[in-house]
């Protein structure tokens, strides 16, 4: 059950009704808010163990090696990784993609290999292979998606062939809230013999994963979309394929001898982290984790699931509203247009009302093009939301949508 006192864990609510402006945050798709024990853990770092890792012998490097190798366990025990050693420490999900565009895709594609993809893609799913496609010229093919906003098994089945080499998927549409059945995709995925990428950014912060039960060869995650800091996310990829790929970035601490012309790298992960790393980021997504894990990731996916569908269903029941979202079950977010208004008018009038949306086109332009739209406004749901934030929301959008409808001859005053 979630906690109904649980806004209390985040200060920045308590900071803005102080200064009289009540935030009503529904933008967590794009990044959450930061619980007092993760800022908290932060601030500890830097006050107390602040020092390099892996580089020093000193206590205070080994203390702050220690935390950092702690978060790597702690990050592959939330997913179900098999071993730490399976996850990779990046910026977030979009570099994670890029790791491995670049670091498995360009050593092991050829012209005329194709990829797949899905209609439903965020751009980092999809430019990282546009530019592995102009320098191996791969070939990009994509999964359909059908009139209830999920994709169409059957398209990927069609699209598969001989020289299918990877199949890369949201785990969630970051516009639609689509939950697509990934664990199915990947057994499609691998009985073809091709390997299977999971984005998770937009999953990782909402439900339960189990990579192991998913079956994927690499996830991608962000740690700001979960309670985390910015600037920290992960990958997990199957360790022996990342024995076999060459580094993403070359520099200290990836290597294991470097010789004048030539050099040979250390094991996964280090291999794949090089320089120093984000290690105050690392140890704020282990504290991120501790604080989900109090909740329990089945009650954030129940309750957000609940708030998400009585959201679309109390928003679909205003005139002139447009709701993009699969009839039967979502996440919590909710993609919506209103007639004869834009998505940036709608979200500039409900930031008036102290209501923080987003507006545009949620880097899936794709997609927009798909939904015959140019842009949408997006409610995302988090664990610190309740109906009362519904009710604003839609008190809000009421007055818009009465705001910018069109006049009939009789009601103009002459």
């Amino acid at each position: 059950m979630m906690r109904n006192d649980i806004k209390k864990d985040f200060p920045i609510f308590a900071k803005w009704e102080s200064m009289g402006k009540p935030l009503i945050y529904l933008d967590s798709a794009a990044t959450t808010q930061k619980p007092q024990h993760v800022i908290s853990t932060l601030d500890e770092y830097y006050s107390k163990f602040n020092a390099n890792v892996h580089r020093g012998n000193y206590e205070l490097s080994q203390l702050a090696t220690d935390m950092y190798e702690e978060a790597r366990t702690k990050v592959a025990h939330f997913i179900n990784a098999p071993k730490p050693e399976s996850i990779i420490f990046t910026r977030n999900a979009t570099e994670s993609l890029n790791l491995i565009a670049y670091a498995w895709g360009l050593n092991n594609l050829h012209k005329g290999d194709e990829i797949i993809l899905s209609e439903m893609e965020h751009h980092s799913n999809l430019v990282p292979w546009h530019i592995i496609s102009r320098h191996t010229g791969i070939v990009l093919k994509f999964i359909k998606l059908n009139s209830d906003f999920q994709l169409d098994l059957e398209s990927l089945k069609q699209n598969l062939s001989p020289r299918t080499k990877a199949v890369s998927v949201v785990h969630v549409s970051n516009v639609l809230g689509t939950i697509n059945p990934v664990k199915e995709i990947v057994r499609i995925a691998h009985e073809a013999g091709a390997i299977a990428i999971i984005d998770g950014a937009q999953s990782a912060p909402h439900m339960p994963v189990d990579v192991q039960d998913i079956g994927c060869d690499f996830y991608a995650f962000s740690g700001h979309k979960m309670c985390g800091p910015t600037g920290i996310g992960g990958l997990y990829g199957r360790y022996e394929l990342l024995e076999e790929m060459e580094p993403f970035l070359g520099g200290g601490e990836m290597i294991n001898e470097v010789f004048p012309t030539t050099s040979n790298y250390a094991k996964p992960p280090y291999k794949f982290e090089a320089g120093t790393p984000d290690i105050a980021g690392a140890i704020g997504l282990k504290a991120a984790i501790e604080y989900l894990e109090k909740i329990g990731m089945q009650n954030v996916e129940d309750y957000e699931i609940e708030l998400g569908n009585h959201a679309a269903k109390r928003l679909g029941s205003i005139e002139g509203i447009h709701i993009f979202r699969p009839r039967t079950t979502g996440t919590g977010v909710v993609s919506f247009t209103i007639d004869n208004v834009h998505p940036h008018d709608i979200s500039t009038i409900l930031d008036s009302a102290g209501v923080a949306i987003r507006a545009g086109h949620h880097c899936a332009q794709p997609l927009m093009r798909k939904l015959q739209v140019q842009s949408t406004a997006r409610a995302s749901f988090y664990i610190y939301n309740d109906e009362s934030d519904v009710e604003v929301l839609a008190g809000a959008l009421e007055k818009a949508a009465a705001i910018f409808k069109p006049r009939k001859k009789a009601d103009v005053v002459k």
